[in-house]
């Protein structure tokens, strides 16, 4: 046992995220991941071993990282130790996780944020099927596809980065995408007809420009033919939205988020439960699943408080 307390606590970092990529997380996650843990580490000491982790090191470190940092950025870091022990405690390094007495914010939970404005989604695929001559190669069928699996079939940017030409798998009819989901969680999503034929033209149209297509080839390209990249995803989104003149529409920091938030307030709004939103978002806990049914009630309501009828019977009763 005296020997496991010196172990270096780097080397058993390195040993969690090697554990960690086994699981196909994205690049960002691993690095986020690493940012937290030696962040921290630093702030305990130099060469800190397994035996200097405790309660009360660990809860000085935090107080330090904590000021003048955001409540969120503050629980993703808690996060991260959280599991890092989690991973100890499984292979049997300690015998329990000292995370619990280790104080972190409590986070609410955020609220959806679709795009503003009832027929919003419909301007904005329909300006982006139209060739766009100020671009120096406009490739619409890429970039309705892109739009369409995030309003259609609830994606997020990650999960779009990650697909294969294969991963859209079935008969017609019953097509279905093979989703890699946060966190390791893999999910199917079905796909409609609609949704169907707007990939098949987006592979058409990259067949006539790059010729033989392989199903483990990446599915979404940048015009010179390499697998897009999340700066450049990012920035064919927000093209996207200035090209359809919404840009105002859409709620700050969200981006292409907000399209995969406007498919489940969407659902929602049209009837699915929080299970079933949980399922085609791939959400982790219900309660944010929830959330979207608590936005469209909230919404109804205020609707139905906007009546003028309404105003008019408050004015009979006053």
């Amino acid at each position: 046992m005296q020997d496991e307390q010196d172990i270096k606590v780097e080397t058993l970092i390195e040993d969690f995220l090697g554990a960690r990529a086994v699981r196909k997380p994205s690049e960002h996650t691993l690095m986020a991941y690493r940012r937290d843990l030696t962040t921290v580490l630093r702030l305990i000491g130099e060469d800190v071993t397994l035996g200097d982790l405790s309660p009360k090191s660990l809860r000085a470190a935090f107080a330090t990282f904590a000021a003048g940092r955001a409540p969120a950025s503050v629980y993703r870091c808690w996060s991260s130790w959280n599991s890092f022990f989690g991973f100890l405690v499984v292979d049997g390094v300690v015998a329990g996780n000292p995370m619990p007495a280790v104080g972190k914010p409590r986070m609410a939970v955020p609220s959806p944020k679709p795009l503003r404005g009832e027929d919003t989604p419909e301007q904005l695929l329909q300006a982006v099927h139209q060739p766009d001559e100020r671009q120096r190669d406009p490739w619409p069928e890429r970039d309705v596809m892109v739009l369409a699996l995030a309003l259609c079939a609830g994606l997020r940017l990650s999960e779009l980065l990650a697909l294969k030409a294969g991963s859209v798998l079935g008969r017609p009819g019953e097509r279905r995408v093979e989703v890699a989901g946060k966190g390791g969680r893999p999910r199917t999503v079905p796909i409609e007809p609609e949704l169907d034929a707007v990939v098949e033209r987006y592979l058409d149209s990259r067949r006539v420009r790059f010729g033989r297509l392989r199903p483990g080839d990446p599915l979404l390209l940048d015009r010179r033919g390499a697998p897009l990249k999340r700066g450049g995803l990012q920035y064919l989104v927000e093209s996207c939205y200035r090209r359809a003149g919404i840009a105002d529409r859409v709620p700050r920091g969200a981006q292409l988020h907000a399209l995969r938030h406007t498919f489940a307030t969407r659902l929602a709004e049209d009837g699915a439960n929080a299970s079933e939103i949980m399922r085609l978002l791939g959400h982790a806990s219900l309660t944010t699943s929830q959330g979207y049914i608590e936005v469209t009630a909230a919404q109804q309501r205020a609707a139905v408080r906007a009546n003028r009828t309404n105003r008019a019977l408050g004015e009979l009763a006053g």
